[in-house]
């Protein structure tokens, strides 16, 4: 009889994972392309403009992931503390409100 061995199914990536790996993909092709454009046409004017533009995309994904996580992480937190998460629970200064 043979046994049939079952396969680890591996957990879908999140969406914003997805986002952060999308935009550092497409920020390394620009800073390649340009380069290699730079180097074909002995022109340094791309810097000032591609480089710049496609790092400001990658910062707002980059925010935008770790903002996330830091909520998901807090939240898994009080969870683990069982404190139960609710709209007070998240404040300005970053703290627990126990009010």
């Amino acid at each position: 009889m043979a046994r049939r061995r079952r396969k680890k199914q591996k957990a879908p990536w999140e969406f914003s994972k997805k986002i952060v790996v999308v935009v550092f993909s497409i920020n390394i092709v620009v800073i390649v392309f340009s380069i290699i454009m730079m180097w074909r046409t002995c022109d340094l004017s791309p810097m000032a403009y591609l480089i710049p533009a496609v790092a400001a995309e990658t910062a707002t994904g980059t925010g935008f992931y770790y903002s996330k996580a830091k909520v998901e992480n807090r939240i898994k937190l009080m969870k683990h503390y069982n404190i139960e998460p609710s709209e007070q629970s998240f404040n300005e200064q970053g703290g627990y409100y126990n009010g």
